[in-house]
């Protein structure tokens, strides 16, 4: 596991005040940070391709098991959780929500190998309307560039720390390298970069800093992790209620709090008052070796990945025509019918190409 810096810093490493900023620094109309100088343009980067490590290890489905972790630690940072309190129904919805917001957000990598796809423009837009005001009264913006880096942050380190407890394993040349391409794979927004730090022991400093000093316990953050009121994921959906709520859901709460608590820094650990004892550490030290041993050797790579991945890998090795339509959710994933015109949702009412997981498309 990474370990956390001791460094206790009264600023961050990163973030600039509006103070420090340059007066160069270019806003939109919405009144968020849109280009700040002195830093690498967004259009400067080239986006990642199959040669990347990015590529090579990120779009799987191992990723639900760290799904609470990512859900919590976004919310944690104060902007970004009362923006999702206020304006996500995250939690009316929660299965369907999370199944078709990975199409996008993986997408923003996977879809370079797609003519004329701007799926990280797609992404940023559906953020602009998602805005409004603290209970200390400060303003929030989704598009801000310290909030929007943030979830980003959480993603492409997620992975890393995915790696680290569950495979595959890294050395720390190839988690520079995953640095590095995070750059490529965030200017894909087309946002400000200035929160971006210079090297990954740069980042190392500006998360620890998170951790210690701006992440805060928020409602947001414990109705996440809260999940006995979730329904059974569609998979597991032949399984009777009774069993699911009188069984299953206490010990699936059970185990994915424990779970995310072995991905949580210590820092986290304890602003959300959680105990990790050296018998917790062994015991998924342990299971980490186990799913690394089912996920990323004993069982097929293209199994494991997500439709949109897939499809991507499947464009590369020409089992799939380069200019195919994009594949995009199932319709049992879309959002509810008086939420499909609201212009945060990823919503592909019609499609020429659906996943239907393992191997099945449809289309409309």
């Amino acid at each position: 596991m990474t370990e956390v810096l001791n460094d206790a810093q009264n600023t961050c490493p990163v973030h600039t005040t509006d103070a420090e900023r340059s007066p160069d620094t270019r806003f939109s109309e919405d009144g968020y940070e849109s280009h700040a100088s002195g830093v690498k343009g967004a259009h400067e980067y080239e986006p990642l391709g199959p040669d990347s490590l990015t590529w090579q290890i990120w779009g799987t489905w191992t990723g639900m098991f760290q799904g609470l972790w990512a859900g919590s630690i976004q919310n944690m940072h104060p902007k970004l959780g009362a923006a999702v309190w206020d304006h996500s129904d995250f939690f009316g919805e929660r299965w369907q929500r999370l199944m078709r917001s990975l199409y996008p957000i993986s997408g923003v990598v996977f879809d370079s190998v797609i003519p004329g796809a701007k799926t990280g423009l797609e992404v940023r837009d559906y953020h602009r309307t998602v805005k409004g005001t603290m209970e200390d009264g400060s303003r929030y913006h989704a598009l801000d560039p310290d909030v929007f880096y943030w979830a980003h942050a959480t993603f492409w380190y997620g992975n890393v720390r995915l790696c680290e407890r569950f495979g595959p394993f890294l050395t720390e040349d190839q988690k520079r390298q995953l640095f590095e391409e995070s750059k490529a794979w965030y200017a894909q927004y087309e946002v400000s970069m200035r929160p971006v730090p210079e090297t990954y022991e740069d980042f190392l400093e500006y998360w620890d800093y998170m951790c210690r000093n701006v992440l805060r316990d928020h409602v947001s953050v414990r109705t996440v992790l809260d999940i006995t009121q979730l329904p059974p994921p569609p998979f597991l959906s032949f399984i009777p209620k009774s069993v699911w709520d009188n069984y299953l859901v206490p010990q699936n709460q059970k185990l994915f709090m424990w779970l995310t608590t072995g991905f949580y820094d210590e820092p986290i650990r304890e602003i959300l008052g959680l105990e990790w004892t050296d018998a917790d550490e062994r015991r998924f030290r342990l299971l980490g070796k186990g799913i690394n041993f089912v996920m990323h050797k004993a069982l097929p790579k293209r199994l494991l990945r997500h439709p949109r991945p897939r499809d991507a890998w499947d464009r590369v090795n020409g089992k799939v025509e380069k200019d195919a339509p994009i594949v995009h959710t199932p319709k049992r994933n879309l959002p509810p019918l008086d939420e499909r015109d609201n212009p945060m949702h990823y919503c592909p009412v019609t499609a020429a190409r659906r996943a239907t997981y393992p191997t099945v498309l449809t289309s409309d």
